[in-house]
């Protein structure tokens, strides 16, 4: 079983980043791509909102969830969760990638991280990220070379 999971993202004061989630199956004949739009309500050719797979995890009873980053959050005036620390999950060795538990938080961490290596090496996206100054304010310290 696949299902897909949206992160409706946005940046707040002292780059801090809030997030919206959603999550669902896609409908018979829907890629997941399609999925991802549904559920945060973007339209395909909205060309001022990133919607990007940014990752996927096995859980327990074997479902596949995909993690779609869609920034700036189509609808900032609902309720979000902030995260104060971007904190990425990770296995305990180079050959065992996968943590032994990931928190919601760590998805999030993950995706902001993936859309500043975009906003950095992904003209498109960049473009799309650009016109959202607060959004690429707070995405360049993640976008920086380590």
């Amino acid at each position: 079983m696949v299902s897909v999971e949206t992160l409706m993202l946005r940046a707040g004061s002292g780059n801090r980043w809030s997030y919206r989630h959603a999550r669902t199956h896609p409908e018979r004949g829907e890629s997941p791509d399609e999925a991802a739009r549904r559920l945060s309500g973007v339209a395909a050719a909205d060309p001022a909102t990133v919607v990007h797979s940014t990752s996927w995890r096995y859980e327990t009873g074997g479902e596949i969830v995909l993690t779609y980053a869609v920034c700036p959050d189509p609808e900032p005036w609902l309720p979000a969760v902030e995260v104060p620390v971007l904190e990425i999950a990770r296995g305990l060795a180079p050959a065992t990638p996968s943590p032994d538990r990931v928190a919601l938080a760590n998805v999030v961490a993950h995706a902001v991280r993936h859309l500043g290596f975009l906003l950095a090496e992904d003209a498109v996206v960049a473009r799309a990220l650009r016109l959202r100054p607060d959004i690429a304010r707070a995405l360049e310290p993640v976008a920086a070379p380590a």
